[in-house]
């Protein structure tokens, strides 16, 4: 089975389902990332943009992604790309790899970049385009999900046990050192395991990841 993860910004595949993402992996399915958007000059360093790469393959490689797919759109400036090139772009990378079940961040979380991927990943994910898909997932992102419930509150009814998983997401978000905080702030270590074990245990498990479904179709 193929699976798509479609991540607004490089660590959003760790945090929302890099456990999912290991656990598939180990079972053979066939795992693909598409990342939305890229840092530049001059908000960025030239040290910082040099790095991106490396990680995003480092921690690709650790979750057992097969293949990273880098749209390249500008991050935090999405609103000023046109909606039918962010809808075709991601299409397009659903074409090629026609996966079974997509992931696709939370319509509310604060970040806009957010949600105009969710957005846009819907428009391309129409039944009208008839893709392979049969399943489409929200899931939640840490400082981005919680902050953003006056817009829409992420109500999960689906949980992936990932208590054999967990170190590994650990590992790879590790390898996003810049983007690691120092507790209490929500992008810190400690609160992806507190989160993680609040999902378990409103499953009756020890770690969690979970998420919300949009639409499933049974055949």
């Amino acid at each position: 089975m193929k699976i798509l993860v479609i991540a607004p910004h490089p660590d959003d595949e760790v945090l929302g389902c890099g456990g999912t993402i290991v656990k598939y992996a180990k079972q053979g399915h066939e795992v693909y990332l598409c990342i939305v958007t890229e840092a530049y000059l001059p908000d960025w360093s030239e040290e910082f943009i040099k790095q991106r790469p490396k990680e995003i393959n480092q921690a690709a490689k650790l979750l057992g992604i097969k293949k990273t797919y880098l749209l390249g759109f500008p991050t935090v400036k999405l609103d000023v790309i046109p909606q039918k090139e962010l809808n075709q772009a991601i299409l397009a990378v659903i074409r090629e790899v026609k996966p079974r079940i997509v992931y696709l961040p939370h319509g509310g979380d604060i970040n806009k970049d957010h949600r105009l991927v969710f957005e846009a990943g819907l428009v391309a994910l129409r039944p009208s385009n008839k893709t392979a898909v049969k399943k489409i997932l929200c899931y939640e992102t840490l400082s981005e999900t919680a902050e953003g419930r006056s817009l829409k509150e992420f109500l999960p009814g689906i949980y992936e046990d990932i208590n054999s998983e967990f170190k590994k997401k650990i590992e790879a978000m590790k390898v996003y050192k810049s983007e690691i905080k120092k507790f209490p702030h929500a992008r810190s270590l400690a609160m992806l395991e507190i989160l993680a074990k609040n999902r378990g245990s409103e499953a009756g498990l020890k770690y969690a990841e979970a998420f919300m479904l949009i639409r499933e179709i049974i055949d």
